[in-house]
Protein backbone atom coordinates (compact mmCIF):
# COMPACT_ATOMS: atom_id res chain seq x y z
CA UNK A 1 0.00 0.00 0.00
CA UNK A 2 1.52 3.37 -0.98
CA UNK A 3 2.09 5.92 1.75
CA UNK A 4 -0.19 8.92 1.79
CA UNK A 5 1.59 12.26 1.49
CA UNK A 6 0.78 15.14 3.77
CA UNK A 7 -0.57 13.05 6.64
CA UNK A 8 -0.32 16.01 8.98
CA UNK A 9 0.10 15.36 12.68
CA UNK A 10 -1.48 18.77 13.40
CA UNK A 11 -0.78 19.72 17.04
CA UNK A 12 1.43 16.65 17.50
CA UNK A 13 3.74 17.92 14.74
CA UNK A 14 4.18 21.16 16.68
CA UNK A 15 4.84 19.26 19.90
CA UNK A 16 7.56 17.14 18.30
CA UNK A 17 9.24 20.19 16.79
CA UNK A 18 9.08 21.94 20.17
CA UNK A 19 10.82 19.01 21.88
CA UNK A 20 13.73 19.02 19.45
CA UNK A 21 13.94 22.81 19.43
CA UNK A 22 14.26 22.82 23.23
CA UNK A 23 17.23 20.43 23.10
CA UNK A 24 18.99 21.53 19.91
CA UNK A 25 18.40 25.27 20.40
CA UNK A 26 21.50 27.26 19.55
CA UNK A 27 23.11 24.23 17.89
CA UNK A 28 21.00 23.75 14.77
CA UNK A 29 19.00 26.04 12.51
CA UNK A 30 15.23 25.64 12.68
CA UNK A 31 15.11 24.19 9.17
CA UNK A 32 17.60 21.48 10.21
CA UNK A 33 15.56 20.67 13.32
CA UNK A 34 12.41 20.40 11.21
CA UNK A 35 14.24 18.02 8.85
CA UNK A 36 15.19 15.84 11.83
CA UNK A 37 11.50 15.66 12.85
CA UNK A 38 10.49 14.65 9.33
CA UNK A 39 13.33 12.14 9.10
CA UNK A 40 12.59 10.35 12.37
CA UNK A 41 8.83 10.13 11.81
CA UNK A 42 9.38 8.91 8.24
CA UNK A 43 11.88 6.34 9.50
CA UNK A 44 9.28 4.97 11.92
CA UNK A 45 6.77 4.73 9.06
CA UNK A 46 8.84 3.10 6.33
CA UNK A 47 11.24 1.19 8.65
CA UNK A 48 14.22 1.76 6.37
CA UNK A 49 17.05 4.30 6.19
CA UNK A 50 17.01 4.19 2.40
CA UNK A 51 16.65 7.80 1.24
CA UNK A 52 14.16 6.97 -1.52
CA UNK A 53 11.84 5.23 0.92
CA UNK A 54 12.28 7.91 3.59
CA UNK A 55 11.43 10.75 1.21
CA UNK A 56 8.06 9.13 0.44
CA UNK A 57 7.27 9.12 4.17
CA UNK A 58 7.89 12.85 4.74
CA UNK A 59 4.87 14.84 5.99
CA UNK A 60 5.46 17.66 3.55
CA UNK A 61 3.72 19.42 0.67
CA UNK A 62 7.00 19.22 -1.23
CA UNK A 63 7.53 16.56 -3.87
CA UNK A 64 9.21 13.26 -3.05
CA UNK A 65 12.23 14.34 -5.10
CA UNK A 66 12.50 17.56 -3.13
CA UNK A 67 12.36 15.63 0.15
CA UNK A 68 15.03 13.26 -1.16
CA UNK A 69 17.33 16.19 -1.91
CA UNK A 70 16.68 17.72 1.53
CA UNK A 71 17.90 14.52 3.14
CA UNK A 72 20.97 14.51 0.91
CA UNK A 73 21.81 18.13 1.76
CA UNK A 74 21.36 17.54 5.46
CA UNK A 75 23.68 14.56 5.46
CA UNK A 76 26.28 16.29 3.27
CA UNK A 77 26.29 19.80 4.74
CA UNK A 78 24.87 19.91 8.26
CA UNK A 79 26.73 19.42 11.50
CA UNK A 80 25.19 17.04 14.03
CA UNK A 81 27.10 16.77 17.29
CA UNK A 82 27.56 13.35 18.87
CA UNK A 83 27.62 15.02 22.29
CA UNK A 84 24.30 16.76 21.61
CA UNK A 85 22.60 13.51 20.54
CA UNK A 86 24.15 11.47 23.36
CA UNK A 87 22.97 13.98 25.96
CA UNK A 88 19.48 14.00 24.45
CA UNK A 89 19.28 10.19 24.68
CA UNK A 90 20.78 10.26 28.18
CA UNK A 91 17.94 12.50 29.34
CA UNK A 92 15.49 9.92 27.98
CA UNK A 93 17.04 7.07 29.98
CA UNK A 94 14.62 5.67 32.60
CA UNK A 95 17.59 5.39 35.01
CA UNK A 96 20.57 7.72 35.08
CA UNK A 97 22.81 6.34 37.83
CA UNK A 98 24.56 3.04 38.57
CA UNK A 99 24.60 2.37 34.82
CA UNK A 100 25.78 -0.87 33.28
CA UNK A 101 27.63 0.09 30.11
CA UNK A 102 27.93 -2.40 27.26
CA UNK A 103 30.59 -2.10 24.56
CA UNK A 104 30.40 -3.95 21.26
CA UNK A 105 30.95 -3.53 17.55
CA UNK A 106 28.66 -3.87 14.56
CA UNK A 107 29.62 -3.84 10.91
CA UNK A 108 28.33 -4.39 7.41
CA UNK A 109 29.64 -3.99 3.89
CA UNK A 110 28.30 -2.01 0.94
CA UNK A 111 30.22 -2.82 -2.22
CA UNK A 112 33.87 -2.64 -1.27
CA UNK A 113 33.27 -0.27 1.66
CA UNK A 114 33.29 -1.59 5.23
CA UNK A 115 31.01 0.20 7.71
CA UNK A 116 32.40 -0.53 11.17
CA UNK A 117 30.94 1.00 14.35
CA UNK A 118 32.19 0.75 17.95
CA UNK A 119 29.14 1.27 20.20
CA UNK A 120 28.74 2.11 23.88
CA UNK A 121 25.24 1.46 25.19
CA UNK A 122 23.41 1.37 28.51
CA UNK A 123 21.80 -1.87 29.70
CA UNK A 124 18.11 -1.61 30.56
CA UNK A 125 15.35 -4.26 30.65
CA UNK A 126 16.64 -6.73 28.05
CA UNK A 127 18.05 -4.16 25.65
CA UNK A 128 20.91 -1.69 25.44
CA UNK A 129 20.03 1.95 24.87
CA UNK A 130 22.44 3.29 22.21
CA UNK A 131 24.31 6.25 23.66
CA UNK A 132 27.50 7.01 21.73
CA UNK A 133 29.79 5.41 19.19
CA UNK A 134 32.94 5.73 17.10
CA UNK A 135 33.14 5.16 13.36
CA UNK A 136 36.10 2.88 12.63
CA UNK A 137 37.71 3.63 9.27
CA UNK A 138 38.93 0.06 8.86
CA UNK A 139 37.93 -3.58 8.97
CA UNK A 140 38.06 -5.69 12.11
CA UNK A 141 38.37 -4.97 15.78
CA UNK A 142 38.88 -1.64 17.52
CA UNK A 143 42.22 -0.90 19.14
CA UNK A 144 42.79 -0.06 22.78
CA UNK A 145 43.12 3.69 22.15
CA UNK A 146 39.72 3.80 20.42
CA UNK A 147 38.01 2.04 23.33
CA UNK A 148 39.71 4.26 25.90
CA UNK A 149 38.74 7.40 23.97
CA UNK A 150 35.09 6.30 23.86
CA UNK A 151 34.92 5.71 27.62
CA UNK A 152 36.76 8.98 28.28
CA UNK A 153 34.10 10.81 26.30
CA UNK A 154 31.39 9.19 28.42
CA UNK A 155 33.17 10.31 31.59
CA UNK A 156 33.64 13.84 30.24
CA UNK A 157 29.97 14.20 29.25
CA UNK A 158 28.22 12.30 32.06
CA UNK A 159 30.71 11.67 34.87
CA UNK A 160 32.60 8.65 36.18
CA UNK A 161 30.16 8.34 39.09
CA UNK A 162 27.37 7.29 36.72
CA UNK A 163 29.09 3.99 35.90
CA UNK A 164 28.35 0.83 37.85
CA UNK A 165 30.30 -1.48 35.53
CA UNK A 166 31.23 -2.15 31.91
CA UNK A 167 30.59 -5.36 29.94
CA UNK A 168 32.36 -6.50 26.79
CA UNK A 169 33.11 -9.62 24.75
CA UNK A 170 36.37 -11.43 23.98
CA UNK A 171 37.68 -8.97 21.40
CA UNK A 172 37.82 -6.16 23.97
CA UNK A 173 40.97 -7.01 25.89
CA UNK A 174 44.51 -5.65 26.09
CA UNK A 175 46.97 -4.42 28.70
CA UNK A 176 46.50 -0.68 28.19
CA UNK A 177 42.70 -1.02 28.00
CA UNK A 178 42.42 -3.09 31.19
CA UNK A 179 45.02 -0.84 32.81
CA UNK A 180 42.94 2.24 31.98
CA UNK A 181 39.84 0.69 33.57
CA UNK A 182 41.82 -0.34 36.66
CA UNK A 183 43.43 3.07 37.08
CA UNK A 184 40.06 4.81 36.90
CA UNK A 185 38.35 2.36 39.22
CA UNK A 186 35.83 1.35 36.56
CA UNK A 187 34.34 -2.04 37.36
CA UNK A 188 34.25 -4.42 34.41
CA UNK A 189 33.28 -7.97 33.47
CA UNK A 190 34.95 -8.87 30.17
CA UNK A 191 35.09 -12.27 28.56
CA UNK A 192 38.53 -13.58 27.61
CA UNK A 193 39.73 -16.38 25.37
CA UNK A 194 40.29 -19.80 26.89
CA UNK A 195 43.99 -19.87 25.94
CA UNK A 196 44.96 -16.60 27.64
CA UNK A 197 47.89 -16.92 30.03
CA UNK A 198 47.16 -15.83 33.59
CA UNK A 199 49.81 -15.43 36.26
CA UNK A 200 48.92 -17.24 39.49
CA UNK A 201 50.71 -15.81 42.54
CA UNK A 202 50.12 -18.93 44.62
CA UNK A 203 51.75 -21.20 42.01
CA UNK A 204 54.27 -18.52 41.03
CA UNK A 205 53.75 -19.22 37.32
CA UNK A 206 51.51 -18.57 34.36
CA UNK A 207 48.57 -20.90 33.78
CA UNK A 208 46.29 -21.16 30.74
CA UNK A 209 42.95 -19.61 31.72
CA UNK A 210 40.75 -22.68 31.11
CA UNK A 211 42.90 -24.76 33.50
CA UNK A 212 41.31 -22.82 36.34
CA UNK A 213 37.94 -24.32 35.42
CA UNK A 214 38.59 -27.67 33.71
CA UNK A 215 37.76 -29.56 36.93
CA UNK A 216 34.19 -28.22 36.97
CA UNK A 217 31.13 -30.27 36.12
CA UNK A 218 29.07 -29.26 33.10
CA UNK A 219 27.19 -25.97 33.77
CA UNK A 220 29.00 -25.54 37.07
CA UNK A 221 30.20 -22.01 37.85
CA UNK A 222 33.24 -20.94 39.81
CA UNK A 223 35.01 -17.73 40.72
CA UNK A 224 38.52 -17.33 42.02
CA UNK A 225 38.73 -15.42 45.31
CA UNK A 226 42.45 -14.86 44.72
CA UNK A 227 43.69 -12.02 42.57
CA UNK A 228 45.68 -12.89 39.43
CA UNK A 229 47.63 -10.99 36.79
CA UNK A 230 46.70 -10.95 33.11
CA UNK A 231 48.64 -8.92 30.52
CA UNK A 232 50.44 -7.28 33.43
CA UNK A 233 47.24 -6.09 35.12
CA UNK A 234 45.67 -7.34 38.35
CA UNK A 235 42.16 -8.80 38.10
CA UNK A 236 39.86 -11.65 39.15
CA UNK A 237 38.63 -14.66 37.18
CA UNK A 238 35.22 -16.32 36.95
CA UNK A 239 34.06 -19.12 34.69
CA UNK A 240 31.54 -21.77 33.75
CA UNK A 241 32.04 -25.07 31.91
CA UNK A 242 29.48 -25.82 29.21
CA UNK A 243 28.84 -28.13 26.25
CA UNK A 244 28.00 -26.75 22.81
CA UNK A 245 27.44 -28.92 19.75
CA UNK A 246 28.97 -31.82 21.65
CA UNK A 247 32.15 -29.90 22.50
CA UNK A 248 33.23 -28.66 25.91
CA UNK A 249 33.47 -24.87 26.11
CA UNK A 250 34.40 -22.37 28.80
CA UNK A 251 32.97 -18.94 29.42
CA UNK A 252 35.75 -17.14 31.30
CA UNK A 253 35.38 -13.60 32.57
CA UNK A 254 37.96 -11.19 33.93
CA UNK A 255 36.74 -8.64 36.50
CA UNK A 256 37.91 -5.59 38.41
CA UNK A 257 36.33 -6.86 41.64
CA UNK A 258 33.40 -8.94 42.94
CA UNK A 259 34.02 -11.95 40.67
CA UNK A 260 31.05 -13.71 42.26
CA UNK A 261 28.81 -11.25 40.40
CA UNK A 262 30.57 -11.57 37.03
CA UNK A 263 28.45 -14.26 35.36
CA UNK A 264 25.16 -12.64 36.40
CA UNK A 265 26.27 -9.27 35.06
CA UNK A 266 27.73 -10.72 31.89
CA UNK A 267 24.36 -12.12 30.85
CA UNK A 268 23.32 -8.52 30.18
CA UNK A 269 25.97 -8.15 27.48
CA UNK A 270 23.65 -9.87 25.03
CA UNK A 271 21.32 -6.88 25.23
CA UNK A 272 23.49 -4.90 22.83
CA UNK A 273 23.03 -7.67 20.26
CA UNK A 274 19.27 -7.10 20.63
CA UNK A 275 19.89 -3.42 19.91
CA UNK A 276 21.89 -4.17 16.76
CA UNK A 277 19.16 -6.51 15.54
CA UNK A 278 16.58 -3.75 16.02
CA UNK A 279 18.70 -1.24 14.11
CA UNK A 280 19.15 -3.77 11.32
CA UNK A 281 16.79 -6.53 10.18
CA UNK A 282 14.14 -6.31 12.93
CA UNK A 283 13.52 -2.60 12.72
CA UNK A 284 15.16 0.14 10.71
CA UNK A 285 17.23 -1.89 8.25
CA UNK A 286 20.30 0.33 8.67
CA UNK A 287 22.12 -1.85 6.13
CA UNK A 288 19.75 -0.59 3.42
CA UNK A 289 21.72 2.63 3.20
CA UNK A 290 23.90 3.20 0.15
CA UNK A 291 25.83 5.87 2.04
CA UNK A 292 29.52 5.08 2.49
CA UNK A 293 31.04 8.42 3.59
CA UNK A 294 31.72 7.92 7.29
CA UNK A 295 30.59 11.39 8.40
CA UNK A 296 27.22 10.85 6.70
CA UNK A 297 26.82 7.33 8.07
CA UNK A 298 27.53 8.80 11.52
CA UNK A 299 24.65 11.31 11.21
CA UNK A 300 22.35 8.64 9.81
CA UNK A 301 23.18 6.32 12.70
CA UNK A 302 22.60 9.03 15.32
CA UNK A 303 19.13 9.82 13.99
CA UNK A 304 18.31 6.11 13.90
CA UNK A 305 19.38 5.83 17.55
CA UNK A 306 16.87 8.52 18.54
CA UNK A 307 14.11 6.70 16.64
CA UNK A 308 15.04 3.44 18.40
CA UNK A 309 14.80 5.01 21.86
CA UNK A 310 11.43 6.55 21.00
CA UNK A 311 10.02 3.20 19.88
CA UNK A 312 11.46 1.28 22.80
CA UNK A 313 10.06 3.68 25.39
CA UNK A 314 6.61 3.42 23.80
CA UNK A 315 6.80 -0.39 23.72
CA UNK A 316 8.02 -0.54 27.31
CA UNK A 317 5.15 1.65 28.51
CA UNK A 318 2.55 -0.42 26.65
CA UNK A 319 4.02 -3.69 27.97
CA UNK A 320 4.09 -2.51 31.57
CA UNK A 321 0.94 -0.41 31.78
CA UNK A 322 -1.55 -1.29 29.04
CA UNK A 323 -1.18 -4.71 27.47
CA UNK A 324 1.69 -7.04 28.45
CA UNK A 325 3.37 -8.81 25.54
CA UNK A 326 2.43 -12.49 25.32
CA UNK A 327 5.06 -14.90 26.60
CA UNK A 328 5.25 -18.04 24.48
CA UNK A 329 5.79 -21.59 25.75
CA UNK A 330 9.53 -21.40 25.14
CA UNK A 331 9.68 -18.45 27.57
CA UNK A 332 10.37 -15.71 25.02
CA UNK A 333 8.14 -12.80 24.06
CA UNK A 334 5.89 -13.12 21.04
CA UNK A 335 7.30 -9.79 19.86
CA UNK A 336 10.09 -7.64 21.26
CA UNK A 337 9.35 -4.54 23.33
CA UNK A 338 11.00 -2.40 20.65
CA UNK A 339 9.07 -3.99 17.77
CA UNK A 340 5.81 -3.61 19.63
CA UNK A 341 6.51 0.08 20.15
CA UNK A 342 7.62 0.56 16.53
CA UNK A 343 4.48 -1.10 15.15
CA UNK A 344 2.17 0.99 17.35
CA UNK A 345 3.98 4.22 16.51
CA UNK A 346 4.09 3.40 12.80
CA UNK A 347 0.38 2.65 12.73
CA UNK A 348 -0.42 5.98 14.39
CA UNK A 349 1.86 7.96 12.08
CA UNK A 350 0.35 6.33 9.00
CA UNK A 351 -3.33 6.42 9.98
CA UNK A 352 -3.51 9.14 12.65
CA UNK A 353 -5.67 6.69 14.62
CA UNK A 354 -4.63 6.36 18.25
CA UNK A 355 -6.47 3.32 19.59
CA UNK A 356 -4.35 3.25 22.76
CA UNK A 357 -5.18 6.87 23.62
CA UNK A 358 -1.62 7.70 24.63
CA UNK A 359 0.53 10.72 23.80
CA UNK A 360 3.26 9.20 21.62
CA UNK A 361 5.16 12.48 21.43
CA UNK A 362 5.64 12.66 25.21
CA UNK A 363 7.97 9.65 25.09
CA UNK A 364 10.60 11.87 23.43
CA UNK A 365 10.21 14.59 26.04
CA UNK A 366 13.09 15.01 28.49
CA UNK A 367 10.85 16.66 31.10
Amino acid sequence: MPLKKNTSLRTEDTQLLSIFKAHFKGELHLSRIRLICHFITALCKVKSVNYSKLSVGFDSKASTLSCFRRIQRFMAESSLSMEMVAKFIFELLPEKSALTLVMDRTNWKFGQKNINILMLGVSYRNVAFPLMFTMLDKRGNSNEEERIALVKRFIQWFGRERIDCLLADREFVGQHWIGFLNENGIRYHIRIRNNFKVYCFKKNRKVTAFHWFHHLKINQCCHSPKIVRMHGELCYLSGVKTVRNGNIEYLIIVSYNKPEEALEYYRERWQIETLFKALKSSGFNIEDTHVTQLDRVEKLFMLTMIAFVWCYKIGDFIDRNIKPITIKKHGRRAVSVFKNGLDCLSNWLLTNFNKLKINFINFLSCT
